[in-house]
């Protein structure tokens, strides 16, 4: 089965204004078999959406193909009104800093501060020399980057080094340099894969405050059960590159999910 999403109201009780993302029939093979196949769904603005599927189903390619870091064989993709495949490289750059992504890995510059680090999020909207930030941020950058971190409660790390921090707070640097960004639609790949229980938990509360907060579309892959029925209003699951599943959370019990989270893929990469 691949049905489309379904317009309807988020966890917060609002009705979304509409759709920001469309995928349609999208394909994606790296030379091989279909890891993709006819992928077709859409997220509507204000919405948190969980992309759940074994290891191997595909669901990190299809994160990857919203934003081109790989392009996929077939199929459309429609963002914040943008043609995604259609963007040269220099639309596909400007269209890259409406989209905030947190990824599993922080990627922090780990021996400079936390604030330096957040200050990275702000190049995408600014001009001049990319290393500018290091010495001259503007005040009234260095302040909004202050309140980043103070968004995801490290303002006292500001000037701490990351490589001193724990993960979990390591994690929460890189959702303050997103924020700094200022996105539109925030993408997580398994963004509390690599903490533990409760920091994972943390940093998922986190995302879905700040999302829910500025009315921001969330859409996560998720590889925990507790936490895709706890932060999410809406699942899709996949399966074999397909969509076999698309329910309002409210709707879904974990017997219906587990299948997705229980057995990997065979051949899976």
């Amino acid at each position: 089965m691949n049905v489309p999403l379904t317009k309807g109201s988020s966890a917060t009780g609002s009705t979304p204004v509409g759709p920001v993302l469309h995928v349609t029939d999208l394909m994606k093979s790296y030379g091989g078999p279909l890891i993709l196949q006819g992928v077709t769904f859409a997220a509507y603005a204000g919405v948190s959406l969980a992309v759940i599927g074994a290891n191997g189903s595909g669901k990190s390619t299809l994160l990857k193909c919203l934003i081109r870091l790989t392009d996929p064989s077939a199929g459309r993709i429609q963002m914040l009104g943008q043609d995604v495949g259609a963007l040269n490289p220099r639309d596909l750059r400007k269209f890259r800093s409406r989209i905030g992504v947190v990824w599993q890995k922080h990627n922090l510059v780990p021996r400079i501060s936390a604030l330096s680090n957040v200050l990275h999020g702000v190049q995408s909207r600014m001009s001049g020399p990319r290393s500018w930030w290091q010495w001259a941020a503007p005040e009234a950058v260095r302040a909004e980057a202050v309140a980043c971190l103070a968004r995801v409660g490290l303002a006292d790390k500001a000037l701490q080094r990351v490589d001193s921090l724990s993960g979990g707070q390591q994690q929460r640097v890189a959702i303050a340099r997103m924020l700094m960004q200022r996105p539109e639609i925030v993408l997580a790949d398994e963004p509390d894969a690599s903490l533990d229980p409760q920091s994972g938990e943390d940093v998922m509360r986190l995302l879905s405050d700040l999302a829910r907060q500025d009315g921001l579309t969330l859409i996560v892959i998720s590889h925990r059960l507790e936490h895709t029925m706890e932060f999410s209003d809406r699942i899709i699951g996949l399966a074999g590159g397909q969509i076999t599943l698309d329910v309002a959370t409210a709707q879904a019990d974990a017997t219906q999910l587990r299948r997705f989270f229980d057995k990997p893929v065979e051949g899976a990469t």
